[in-house]
């Protein structure tokens, strides 16, 4: 018995061990964006999914594909366009005639870890294709039930809403995204190493998998146990009742983002190896959790980040 249960523990600490190699060798690739790579195995972790926000060229495909590839994971790209359709990225019933039946061709949603590139250039009937696969793990066509596999990740990249052919995403549609982030430009030095260094898609090449799909299901599961105080649900409650009041934004944060700041806190405590999840711990990744929910009420001209990053000093810390 006893032996079984270090057995366990050595597991855990050699997952989270090479979790953190993992994590170590996308920072090598996407460089200086320690804070947003963090952030976006946070969201893995989490259960959740990512929108990056930002103007192409800053690194956007790159992480996604570095992310897939350390995990171990299947990973497809899809590219959105004015003219996709949803049988595009879901698949589509095919008759046989030799069979008499009707034969289902799998889309590229069928994989763990999907790019969805340049997702507001699609129209909104395509953008919904994606919504009961990112909430249920699942997609239906033709009243049929397909089960994705899992670990199923969506990260998924905004241009800008000024840029020409854009569609704004629905509120229902970001709602099911855990966290969004904007990558930015490089610092100096980071760009400099960029220019002199190899190119990052040789780097991609060479890099290997660290993770396993399984390694990445049990992870998950563990964060789940990370251990949340009183005091901390209290200051959870405390933001999110303070997002409602209408002197800061439109509408406020659901229930439903307030299951997704506890999931995001934990993984983030669990990803700085700790059994507990800190203050600090929900200040960071809620900046994440709501720039992209939280619409700042009319007469501020305040971004939602300046915004928010305002409400957090206005609740007081247990």
């Amino acid at each position: 018995m006893n032996s079984t249960v270090i057995s366990t523990q050595e597991s855990t600490g050699d997952r989270h061990g090479r979790l953190l190699e993992a994590r170590a060798a996308v920072n090598a690739i996407l460089l200086g964006k320690d804070k947003q790579v963090s952030l976006a195995f946070c969201c893995l972790l989490a259960r959740g999914h990512l929108l990056i926000e930002d103007v192409p060229g800053v690194g956007k495909t790159t992480l996604a594909h570095a992310l897939a590839r350390v995990i171990g994971s299947d990973y497809q790209r899809i590219q959105f366009t004015s003219d996709l359709l949803p049988a595009d990225i879901l698949g589509v019933s095919i008759y046989k005639r030799e069979k008499d039946e009707f034969e289902f061709h799998p889309g590229p949603i069928f994989s763990q870890v999907i790019l969805a590139d340049e997702v507001n250039r699609a129209t909104p009937k395509t953008q919904s294709a994606l919504l009961e696969g990112m909430a249920e793990g699942q997609v239906t066509i033709e009243n049929e039930t397909h089960a994705l596999p899992s670990p199923f990740f969506v990260m998924a990249t905004q241009n800008p809403l000024d840029l020409v052919g854009t569609y704004p995403l629905p509120d229902s549609q970001l709602d099911r995204f855990l966290l969004s982030f904007s990558l930015g430009y490089p610092d100096p030095a980071a760009e400099r190493e960029l220019l002199i260094t190899e190119d990052r898609a040789h780097l991609l090449d060479r890099t290997r998998s660290l993770l396993s799909p399984d390694d990445v299901k049990a992870l998950q599961a563990d964060c789940e146990k990370i251990h949340v105080s009183e005091n901390l649900l209290d200051y959870i409650q405390a933001l999110l009742q303070e997002t409602r009041d209408d002197r800061w934004f439109e509408t406020g944060l659901s229930p439903r983002a307030g299951l997704a700041l506890l999931r995001a806190s934990r993984a983030l405590a669990f990803l700085d190896d700790r059994d507990f999840v800190t203050p600090e711990d929900v200040k960071t990744v809620f900046t994440g959790l709501g720039r992209h929910r939280l619409s700042p009420t009319s007469g501020f001209s305040q971004s939602p980040e300046e915004q928010i990053q305002e409400l957090l000093g206005e609740v007081p810390i247990p």
